[in-house]
């Protein structure tokens, strides 16, 4: 019997690298990555359960590529939105045979295996079926390191699962389950490897990277962990820290940043609002804490970049609890921002909160914070202009449509190469429009000749 797969990655960061875990696994087990879906004898959808914008799109994925499923195909749902909904995923897609959970990756093939064999999809909670120890399979499968094939010039590389944060709105413990580190070796081990497929960049994720060895009693060993990929892994070109918990970034950690010249001068801190008060009901951080964490790091770094995401419609948000969180952005001045409008979530302490907002004030709020982080972006970009820059290509494409992008130099067809500066993670930020194609998975020396809201125009020198 063929054995291709195909694994369709929805949600963040952490799910592409459990997308990665899961190749890997099945390609040990002798199955082949195909390019498209109908290539494949088994589909994967790795979905998202965080919201339900996400959950909506992991169902609609799933429903698409059972409408095409051919005879003989096996459609599969695995991950978050199976952790939390798993027994109401079959009944919303039909077409999909079987279910497994975010925690149990590893079985993966004895899963398909047993689907093949049986033709029935056993009870997606119990282990039994899948005849491996329970700690092969169960919550703690991120401690549990497998090659991996790379993918691209970066890579996220998942550190820890799980979180122990009370955050009101979050429905992620009930998912993940507590905070569970990755021993480091295997972190060094993972990183080697990625380096040694000509892996440039890697980053650190997890649901929150700063509690990285606090299950093990050590408080301050993510700045251990990064000292040691730096100093042990040769030949890697940029490391980036993401999902930092404000308050938790150390002062040695700071150190560790401005020491090593691999570890990018960039962080990315949830702060989720800027007024007080919200913060209080969402038994987040407050902003005194906040604004000592972020003096700490721009005075070791002064070119630091940050990022981080607010939350707009919080229940009982009030337009002067708005106004605080657009003066808390015109102060801070941060590069990048993501603004997303409140989801109320079932099981959360917020979800059954009075004083809920409604979806077209949440809009409204959302928008008036996207104009005013557009601006301090905007200046932030044009700061750039006529400086030169290490530029990581990702790939080439050719420039067409806004002609606000256009720089006199690059009316050359498709001679442009894609890439991101130090100031951008993968996926989530902007791109640097180089001229003429470049080698894919090189860091090229580029100046900016041009900027918009959320990208860069170069020429390389």
């Amino acid at each position: 019997m063929s054995n291709r797969f195909f694994i369709q990655t929805l949600g963040c960061a952490k799910n592409t690298a459990d997308s990665d875990g899961i190749s890997a696994i099945m390609e040990r087990a002798g199955f082949e990555n195909a390019d498209a879906p109908e290539d494949a004898d088994v589909m994967i959808v790795n979905t998202c359960g965080f919201l339900q914008a996400s959950r909506h799109e992991s169902l609609e994925a799933m429903r698409a590529l059972g409408q095409n499923k051919q005879e003989g195909q096996l459609l599969i749902a695995a991950g978050c939105l199976i952790s939390r909904y798993g027994e109401n995923v079959k009944r919303e897609v039909p077409s999909v045979d079987g279910v497994i959970d975010a925690g149990r990756w590893l079985a993966m093939p004895r899963f398909i295996q047993y689907l093949r064999e049986s033709g029935n999809d056993p009870n997606w909670f119990d282990d039994a079926y899948l005849n491996l120890p329970r700690e092969q399979i169960g919550a703690r499968s991120v401690t549990n390191y497998l090659p991996r094939r790379a993918q691209g010039p970066s890579a996220f590389l998942k550190i820890a699962d799980g979180c122990d944060r009370p955050c009101t709105f979050c429905i992620i413990p009930a998912i993940k389950g507590g905070h569970r580190s990755k021993p480091m070796d295997d972190v060094i081990a993972e990183a080697r490897e990625l380096v040694s497929q000509g892996v440039q960049e890697i980053v650190l994720v997890a649901q929150d990277t700063t509690a990285y060895g606090w299950d093990w009693g050590q408080r301050d060993v993510l700045a251990t962990l990064m000292e040691r990929i730096c100093n042990e892994v040769d030949g890697l070109e940029w490391l980036r820290l993401m999902y930092a918990y404000p308050g938790h970034v150390t002062p040695r950690l700071i150190q560790v940043m401005a020491r090593y010249p691999q570890i990018v001068h960039y962080l990315d801190v949830p702060l989720q609002h800027g007024d007080g008060r919200v913060l209080h009901r969402m038994k987040r951080p407050n902003p005194v804490t906040t604004r000592r964490m972020l003096d700490d790091l721009r005075a070791a770094m002064p070119d630091l970049a940050i990022r981080t995401t607010f939350i707009v419609g919080f229940p009982g948000e009030t337009e002067e609890e708005v106004e605080g969180l657009l003066e808390f952005l015109e102060e801070q001045q941060f590069d990048r921002v993501g603004i997303f409008e409140y989801s109320q979530e079932e099981g959360t302490p917020a979800g059954a909160m009075e004083n809920q907002i409604s979806r077209k004030v949440k809009a409204r709020r959302r928008h008036d914070a996207m104009v005013t982080q557009q601006s301090i972006s905007l200046a932030k970009n044009r700061a750039f202009v006529g400086k030169t820059l290490d530029v990581l290509i990702e790939g080439v494409g050719e420039l067409e449509g806004n002609a606000a992008m256009r720089d006199p130099a690059l009316e050359c067809g498709n001679c442009v190469s894609i890439g991101r500066t130090y100031r951008d993670a993968p996926e989530v930020d902007g791109i640097v429009i180089v001229q003429n194609e470049l080698p894919k998975g090189k860091i090229v020396r580029a100046k900016i000749t041009h900027a918009t809201e959320y990208d860069l125009v170069a020429e390389p020198v």
